[in-house]
């Protein structure tokens, strides 16, 4: 390298640390720019000794870049992800990978040039043996400052794209590397929308059946969540790992009003409390493995790093694909000491799986998020209970697989065959009995009750019929006042008496049909049948896992002043004599918003419904989204509780969401959003983020309606609107219509 590359490369090197440390270690920055500033005049003048001292900045940088390392705090750490000379996916498969071809569009001349695909391989030798290990790489390309990868924000399409070639993968058999370099999706509602299109990647990752492994770098809440249900998830040690970014969290703890700046240290606060960094996710077991990366961390040039990943992204795909195999132990065992191998040592191991494999791969990746998370929230269950509850599941098992796989199962192939049969002697003695009856002039009655079986359109309120009686009345409707509908100055809506309104009418106005948000006791009571209901898993209440900054105190005041847990209410029940599960998110505790026991709590729900063959609804009276005190102990939830899920349906279940006043974000762009049946309740909000949000981070203003009921239903994301007044009976008409054949009513 020439002295003015040198010189050059050192300028870049400080910019480097100026921009991490945003002003801090003054004194530590201060001797290398004094450092640089002496080899710079030595080199103006032409001094003799130049080389030398360049020589010794070059240890002085070194030095000081090991101290600075040891100072860096969780900001600090987020400013290095972002940085423009942070390495980047390019840079990964120029140097991790042997061979590579771009697919699915070229830099930006692509659909998302924020998600880039490649074909590519690894070769592996072992003596003479030689081996191309195919796989497909799939990531979030922030580049090195080119504007238009939008940094790393991938939209809707960007990530159907990625979805796209990773059917490829399980199709062609090989492999799946995902690197997550994203602070966050584009939080656009296009066709498809945002949420819509993480929720059908979670969904169809949960599924896939190869390998997949997941390099974290930025991964920012949902956005990261869209590629990253992996087998094995591994992170960059200077990475972060996030339900939303330092500045966002600071904004809300800080109620900071919209176009104000928060303050530096309570943004500083917020990282440490959010517990972002590559060690806290792997001590919460939401990271499996920590890749160590140079003095504040890898750039372009630090090219044992690329060797580094290389190994571990070898070693992460061997684990798993051995994890599945039959005769393994050994060559599990050498994987442990795989670090002190050169590469060539190592043994290769084939990524290819049996048909067998791969279903013990879709276990054993259920059982792994099955399992995180299992401390973040409060159990208050008794050791008898749990026992109990424990021995009840069990059986519930037993009893589903009897009567569900074995049972239902034969009973289904002999009816199936006695109606070939039946059909075939039908046929047969047409000729013969046809004669018969007209010569005796036999009249059969054929008509049949079809009140079960009678397939019609949904109902709609008739503004004609008698007065409704509901068993739950609103305390709304105990004021004495005329409530004046949004929509009057628009459609000519008169004035209406509360104890009308929100008694007989249900919230909804008589004029124009627009519904006023109703408690979530109203549908509690309203919509099953009387005395069915039995909740479960009350004992499970929202905690603070991370001990968040006063963040007890709020948990306390909402379980005071709501008398619940926590946001999701999980019961039993019955509509029309139909037995169902029901998951309920109430917004009056904390918007919503969905943490480790609202998750644990749905999870349980799925696998309850699927055990008993019951039908399984999500009641959504509203939700903001992920709760970020609980930081990635919440986003994990949305990969949970899609998989549970995608369990329950793929099982032949029957999944129901409905959709009420406000419902947001990760919970959306997940286990709700994946549903093959959604509607939503007239003048509810579905969307993947606000109006606020989507200001602050893309800088465009959004229409009023940009997230109503109608825009959902026109963009595909739901499948239907429906009447609060109705809502019962729309719900019974699901339950004749939609599902397969293994609930236990058909």
């Amino acid at each position: 390298m020439d002295i003015e590359k040198r010189i050059a490369f050192l300028t870049a090197k400080l910019r480097y640390i100026e921009d991490i440390f945003n002003g801090k270690g003054s004194e530590s920055i201060t001797a290398l720019q004094e450092t640089l500033q002496e080899v710079t005049l030595a080199y103006e003048n032409k001094l003799p000794h130049l080389p030398a001292l360049l020589d010794n900045a070059d240890q002085v940088f070194t030095t000081m870049e090991a101290t600075l390392d040891t100072k860096l705090s969780a900001m600090d750490k987020v400013r290095i992800v972002r940085h423009s000379q942070r390495i980047c996916l390019r840079d990964i498969l120029e140097n991790v990978y042997d061979n590579y071809t771009e697919i699915g569009g070229k830099d930006d001349c692509n659909i998302d040039p924020s998600m880039i695909i490649a074909r590519a391989y690894i070769k592996q030798e072992k003596g003479d043996e030689v081996i191309n290990q195919q796989v497909m790489v799939i990531g979030h390309e922030k580049g090195h400052g080119e504007e238009y990868r939008n940094g790393g924000s991938a939209k809707p399409f960007g990530n159907a794209k990625a979805l796209q070639y990773m059917y490829v993968a399980q199709t062609e058999g090989i492999p799946i590397h995902t690197y997550v370099f994203t602070p966050g999706a584009f939080p656009i509602e296009d066709t498809p929308g945002a949420a819509q299109q993480i929720a059908k990647n979670l969904y169809e990752m949960s599924g896939l059946t190869v390998p997949i492994i997941a390099i974290f770098s930025e991964g920012g809440s949902g956005g990261a969540e869209a590629i990253s249900l992996a087998d094995k998830r591994c992170m960059l040690s200077h990475g972060y790992y996030s339900v939303i970014s330092p500045e966002g969290a600071a904004a809300i703890e800080g109620r900071v009003a919209p176009g104000e700046r928060v303050a530096p240290e309570v943004i500083e606060q917020c990282a440490s409390s959010l517990k972002i960094s590559a060690y806290d996710n792997k001590s919460m077991g939401y990271i499996d493995e920590v890749i160590e990366e140079p003095p504040l961390g890898a750039r372009p040039f630090h090219y044992d790093f690329f060797k580094a990943l290389r190994k571990t992204v070898i070693k992460a795909t061997n684990e798993v694909v051995l994890s599945v195999k039959l005769f393994s132990s050994f060559r599990s065992r050498a994987l442990q000491n795989v670090d002190a191998m050169q590469e060539g040592d190592t043994f290769i191991t084939a990524w290819k799986l049996s048909s067998r494999e791969r279903r013990k791969l879709l276990r054993l990746r259920y059982k792994k998020f099955r399992a995180m998370a299992s401390s973040a929230f409060v159990d208050n269950r008794t050791p008898l209970t749990r026992m109990h509850q424990f021995v009840m599941q069990r059986w519930w098992d037993f009893y589903s697989y009897i009567t569900h796989r074995i049972l239902l199962s034969q009973k289904r192939k002999i009816a199936n065959i006695l109606q070939d049969v039946n059909a075939e002697v039908a046929v047969i003695g047409k000729g013969i009995v046809s004669p018969v009856k007209k010569m005796l002039l036999l009249e059969y009655n054929t008509a049949k009750d079809t009140s079960k079986h009678n397939l019609v359109s949904l109902s709609q309120w008739d503004s004609s019929s008698n007065k409704k009686e509901w068993r739950y009345i609103s305390d709304k409707a105990k004021e004495d006042i005329a409530v004046e509908c949004p929509n009057a100055a628009t459609h000519g809506c008169l004035d209406m008496w509360a104890p009308d309104l929100f008694g007989e009418f249900a919230g909804v106005c008589m004029y124009c049909g627009h519904h006023f948000p109703m408690e979530y006791q109203w549908y509690y009571h309203n919509l099953f049948d009387e005395g069915s209901i039995l909740e479960f898993n009350q004992k499970i209440h929202a905690g603070n896992p991370l001990n968040f900054p006063n963040f007890d105190t709020r948990l306390e005041k909402a379980k005071k002043s709501t008398g619940l847990d926590s946001s999701c209410i999980t019961f039993e029940a019955r509509i029309d004599g139909i037995k169902v599960v029901v998951a309920m998110l109430v917004a009056p505790f904390r918007g919503g918003s969905v943490g480790a026991a609202e998750g644990e709590k749905f999870i349980r729900a799925a696998e309850l419904a699927g055990q008993k063959g019951q039908p399984f609804i999500a009641y959504v009276h509203g939700t903001a989204g992920i709760r970020i005190q609980e930081g990635v102990n919440g986003v994990i939830q949305m990969p949970r509780c899609t998989m549970a899920v995608r369990r329950y349906i793929d099982s032949g279940g029957l999944y129901l969401v409905i959709y009420d006043t406000n419902s947001y974000a990760g919970p959306l762009a997940s286990f709700l959003g994946c549903s093959p049946y959604q509607f939503g309740i007239h003048s509810s909000k579905i969307g993947f983020a606000g109006r606020g949000v989507i200001k602050e981070t893309t800088g465009l203003d959004i229409p009023p309606d940009y997230h109503s009921v109608t825009n959902a239903l026109l963009r595909g994301h739901i499948q239907g609107v429906w009447d609060r007044r109705e809502l019962r009976n729309n719900i019974k008409q699901a339950l004749s219509t939609f599902g397969g054949q293994d609930l236990y009513y058909r």
